[in-house]
């Protein structure tokens, strides 16, 4: 097996993508775990970034 330590976004799919942000805020809605709100923010600021439009913008190109 390869070891890496990055994954290229170009990869996911738009699909996939929002289902991990959702699974993420799912989680961390009903375990109460800061650690995947924290995670699923910082996705969304640094792919927001990327694509240089709001946070808000963002998830909803992904919908």
């Amino acid at each position: 097996m390869e070891d890496f330590s990055t994954i290229s976004v170009e990869e996911i799919s738009k699909q996939d993508m929002l289902l991990i942000i959702k699974a993420l805020e799912y989680t961390g809605e009903h375990t109460k775990i800061a650690s995947f709100i924290e995670l699923k923010n910082t996705i969304v600021k640094q792919l927001s970034l990327l694509a240089d439009t709001t946070e808000e913008e963002f998830l909803k190109s992904l919908e």
